[in-house]
């Protein structure tokens, strides 16, 4: 067993000289191979270090000129009739006739349908003859009177009963009144709802009358605007599928902030002279808060969010220049800036996040806006 021992001690003893002697002998080169892949290694960092210094980035410019910016808000509404009511009787009955078309114009006062009227028509018929009566006795009292040929009881009398006639009288004519279904407005009739012969109640709807002209727009604004939006206020909207801006005007605000949506409710007007618009439709609204007419409006992908504000890059003398910026009124695609930047500057747009201080930039395409051109929110 110890001789066994011994001799992997000694086998262990010969394989490690004989590693050490490899390693002697192939150190040299293994040392020229990584240095050479060092050296390379090192010159393409260099190299790319060179490149980057010495090339300019490629970016697009943005020329900085007057521009015209409007704070708009947006929101939808609702288009409604100037006055709509679902038409009933007054009294209950059987309709003897109804005088109007379905869908068709009609006037103010015009007769659109009628209950059978008939005992209050006797009615009317038998009072009108003791009225005929009465004034005639009335009349020969007064005389008797003026003469002291009767006392004055004697024609208070008379001249009572014939005032509770004429009042009978007034009394049926109003009942009577009340069978008839006159339009309280012009507008138009919709589907009537009853056919003749039936039987009418109060709450038996006949028809409904609409007046389209003008129409009403409701829509709703944040509380924020409430002391900028007032009766006179312009807007525009647009109707789907109706490629055209319509113009109205305020005309009335609610007097209160809705407290569940934080809104106001607002009604504007629309001649709707030739009636091309129907009321229930959905709208889209926009009105112009404020107008800048100079202002030094930017493409809003250009500015740049730090924790300490906002910065943009510019064009100066070939290289990036670091710019910081203050913002105001925002759009679709452009940021108001009040200060940082005047008109003329190029405002570099593109290769945002390559650009540092100084870099050296070069102008591949370069913006020119028209000077008419305007930004709205």
């Amino acid at each position: 067993m110890a001789l066994t021992n011994k001799k992997i001690f000694r086998i262990t003893i010969n394989v490690i000289l004989v590693l050490v002697l490899l390693g002697i002998v192939f150190y040299p080169k293994l040392k020229s191979i990584f240095s050479k892949g060092d050296d390379q290694v090192s010159g393409l960092m260099r190299g790319a270090s060179m490149r980057g210094g010495g090339q300019p980035l490629y970016a697009s410019g943005y020329l900085i000129l007057p521009t015209e910016m409007n704070n708009l808000f947006t929101t939808t509404g609702s288009l409604l009739p100037d006055e709509e009511v679902d038409l009933s009787f007054e009294t209950s009955g059987k309709v003897v006739g109804i005088f109007f078309s379905e869908g068709t114009r009609v006037k103010k006062g015009d007769l659109l349908a009628k209950i059978n009227d008939r005992p209050l028509q006797a009615q009317l018929l038998k009072l009108q003859a003791q009225e005929k009566l009465t004034k005639e006795r009335e009349f020969r009292q007064r005389q008797l009177l003026e003469r002291d040929a009767i006392s004055q009881e004697s024609y208070d009398q008379v001249a009572t009963e014939l005032q509770s006639i004429e009042a009978d009288i007034k009394l049926i004519e109003a009942r009577i009144s009340e069978t008839e279904l006159r339009a309280p407005f012009d507008g138009m009739v919709g589907l009537r709802m009853i056919s003749e012969g039936a039987f009418a109640s109060t709450q038996t709807k006949i028809v409904r009358l609409v007046k389209n002209i003008p129409l009403k727009i409701e829509f709703s604004i944040p509380e924020r605007y409430a002391g900028e939006i007032k009766p006179g206020y312009p807007i525009t909207f647009v109707i789907d599928d109706i490629h055209k801006n319509f113009h109205a005007e305020v005309y009335a605000v609610e007097p209160m902030v809705d407290i569940d949506t934080r809104t106001i409710v607002v009604r504007a007007l629309y001649p709707n002279t030739n009636e091309e618009l129907k009321p229930g439709r959905f709208t889209q609204l926009r009105g112009r808060l404020s107008q800048i007419d100079n202002a030094v409006s930017v493409p809003s992908e250009a500015i740049i969010p730090e924790m300490e504000g906002e910065k943009v890059f510019v064009y100066n003398n070939g290289k990036a220049r670091e710019v910081k910026v203050e913002l105001g009124l925002r759009t679709e695609s452009h940021v108001q800036v009040r200060s940082g930047l005047n008109f003329g500057d190029t405002l570099l747009t593109t290769a945002i996040l390559q650009l540092r201080q100084g870099i050296p930039v070069h102008l591949d395409t370069l913006v020119i806006p028209q000077p008419a051109e305007k930004n709205e929110l």
